[in-house]
């Protein structure tokens, strides 16, 4: 048998951290000493439920043998007064007012402006220009600090047929052999900001169209539409460069967009040609902020203008690697306002990737016994507009995009998050009944 004091139980509970006994039976005499409050918290409250477990057990026999026990527990104890009554509760009568504020974050930098499109004052032909980034605060943070520019879309054509999602074709099928039928369409009846035209046919794979012929293509959408035109290749890094030189030399004085220097290829070439004709630069890297980082410190080695320069972090889609790209650029955009020269840039979004979800375009799952996925002609829209809102809440200025519905709705929302489109207001306590 070891005997133990009340201490001994305190400093074993400290000591090994313990905070309940479950299952422990002491047999023997306990013989408590203790000043009021001393003593373990645990070893108080443990000890305590077994003295008030004890006494309930005595008072339950005292009562069996007829003892007047009622009686005598209103009576109050020798040597002590009688208990105080309980507080009546305050009741309130109405609730403590609150107020939600959000901090002001501090931002030491702003975003570089970038104007694409030259009017005929600037040596251009075009009817607009189309001026991204140059924010001071993150995206839509109005009550923070007016953000200059709302997010722009730049709807895709191609020099040649290609194929497309069913649910996309639809639209443009009349227009797929004339790509300035395909620029008129995209401006006048889809509402397009600007208008991308990728030199599909270059790619030796394909066509193999020469740079020259491949340029007439730009010709035809410069002359078909008045509005900045992004100029893109066939994504071939032997091909590009030379391509991309060639249509910037005949787009001459209208400022393009000319997409895009790459490490992976001659990105060297394609920003002197960018520079030499008066044209922005895309600089594109794959998902890697430090690979960002180092083609942005090339170019301006090469003395390409940071007025010039717009930044694709690569557009990863909805289901495909969207967290990869929207925490890619939620860095990137935060590491330029808090004074990162070398990403302070507006972001290009190749939105359009989520047409590479085959969960966007194909009519039915392939797996058996897999779920219904709805009709085809509302998912693929959807996944390109999540993909698109995503990104423009991490700070994308600039989205390549496709689907007309989807264009529309996301101009839409981005719109009435600037402040460009007021909302009606709507009774909160309805939501139930909204369609």
């Amino acid at each position: 048998m070891t005997n133990l004091s009340l201490e001994d139980l305190a400093e074993l509970f400290d000591k090994y951290d313990i905070e309940e006994l479950c299952g422990v039976t002491i047999e023997g005499d306990i013989e408590i000493k203790t000043s009021e409050g001393g003593g373990s918290s645990g070893v108080r409250l443990a000890v305590g439920q077994q003295v008030t477990q004890a006494a309930l057990s005595l008072l339950n026999l005292a009562r069996s043998v007829g003892s007047p026990v009622d009686s005598v527990l209103q009576m109050p104890a020798m040597g002590m007064p009688p208990l105080a009554e309980a507080p009546k509760p305050v009741l309130l009568g109405s609730l403590i007012p609150a107020k939600f504020s959000v901090g002001k974050e501090k931002w030491t930098n702003q975003i570089e402006e970038v104007t694409i499109g030259a009017t005929s004052s600037d040596g251009g032909t075009r009817d607009c220009v189309v001026k991204i980034g140059g924010e001071k605060t993150l995206p839509f943070y109005s009550f923070e600090d007016v953000v200059p520019n709302p997010p722009a879309v730049t709807i895709d054509c191609f020099d040649i047929p290609i194929p497309l999602a069913k649910t996309v074709k639809v639209h443009y099928e009349d227009v797929m052999n004339d790509p300035g039928e395909w620029a008129k369409k995209i401006v006048k009846e889809y509402n397009a900001d600007m208008v991308t035209i990728h030199l599909i046919s270059t790619d030796p794979l394909i066509n193999d169209t020469s740079a020259k012929e491949a340029s007439k293509a730009v010709e035809e959408v410069l002359q078909a539409v008045k509005v900045p035109v992004v100029i893109g290749g066939s994504g071939n890094p032997q091909k590009d460069p030379e391509v991309l030189e060639r249509a910037a030399e005949v787009a001459e004085g209208e400022r393009c967009l000319i997409a895009s220097a790459n490490l992976n290829m001659d990105y060297e070439r394609i920003a002197n040609a960018a520079k030499k004709y008066g044209h922005a630069i895309l600089s594109w890297t794959q998902l890697d902020i430090n690979s960002q980082k180092t083609l942005n410190r090339y170019l301006f080695k090469l003395g390409i203008e940071r007025s010039d320069i717009i930044i694709d972090p690569t557009t990863a889609a909805l289901g495909y690697g969207l967290d990869y790209a929207f925490t890619n650029m939620e860095r990137i955009r935060m590491g330029g306002l808090k004074g990162d020269k070398d990403l302070s840039f507006p972001m290009s979004s190749g939105t359009t990737n989520a047409w590479g979800a085959r969960e966007a375009w194909m009519k039915s799952s392939p797996i058996k016994d897999d779920s219904d996925w709805g009709p085809r002609e509302y998912r693929g829209p959807i996944y390109e507009i999540v993909t698109g809102l995503t990104l423009a809440l991490s700070g994308g200025d600039l989205f390549m995009m496709m689907h007309p519905g989807a264009v529309a709705v996301f101009k839409e929302i981005t719109q009435t998050l600037f402040g460009a489109i007021k909302a009606d207001p709507v009774n909160l306590e309805e939501w139930v009944s909204w369609s």
